[in-house]
């Protein structure tokens, strides 16, 4: 089990990021778990170990000169990025779910993304993948490279897979299955409830 899963691992817990129980998602599907990144506002520390976890899982792109840019998606990725971003001195822009219809109305706000810009696209987590699709997209279109996409969690529902059918490089910091069972050895999730996830994940 790696350190980097025990960190994210407390702080989704800590924080009440991860919650666990019955949850309707998006598709419809009822889950027994629920990840909301948007709790580590109101946890400052743990907003930055998660913060420096992904900083990390980034930095040897950096180094290698193989990123010179980040990007995120609204609206839970784009409220980390600016913080992975100033820790490894990178601008980074935010793609709109939609555009606006007054103001600066397009889509990749925060910046511009050239031709050639080499991008490490970065959000909370990855189920089916189908934002993220969209998202890299706009960005290669605007002349950008997705040189990586970066989460904090994979929820092992197939989006991993499917952006690299598609021929990108998916980089999750941990999934789920690794949480869970940090979790376990930690004494912190019953074994019971650890089954019912396994069990949603196809895994028992």
């Amino acid at each position: 089990m790696s350190s980097k899963t025990s960190i994210v691992a407390e702080a989704l817990v800590r924080s009440g990021v991860l919650k666990f129980g019955s949850f309707k998602l998006k598709s419809g599907i009822i889950s027994p778990y629920y990840i909301d990144l948007t709790w580590l506002l109101s946890s400052p520390n743990d907003f930055s170990s998660v913060v420096d976890v992904v900083a990390e899982e980034i930095k040897p792109m950096v180094s290698s000169r193989k990123v010179n840019k980040l990007a995120s998606i609204e609206l839970k990725g784009a409220l980390l990025i600016p913080s992975i971003a100033g820790k490894l001195g990178l601008p980074c822009v935010v793609i709109r779910k939609e555009s606006k219809t007054y103001g600066l109305i397009d889509r990749i706000t925060g910046g511009e993304v050239r031709k050639g810009d080499r991008i490490a696209f970065f959000d909370d987590v990855i189920t089916s993948g189908a934002s993220k699709i969209e998202a890299v997209k706009l960005i290669e279109e605007a002349g950008g490279k997705i040189e990586a996409v970066v989460v904090v969690v994979d929820r092992e529902q197939g989006g991993k897979q499917e952006l690299e059918k598609q021929g990108y490089k998916v980089k999750p910091v941990t999934t789920i299955s690794e949480i869970v069972k940090n979790l376990v050895s930690a004494k912190t999730l019953s074994s019971n409830q650890a089954d019912k996830i396994f069990m949603y994940l196809g895994k028992v």
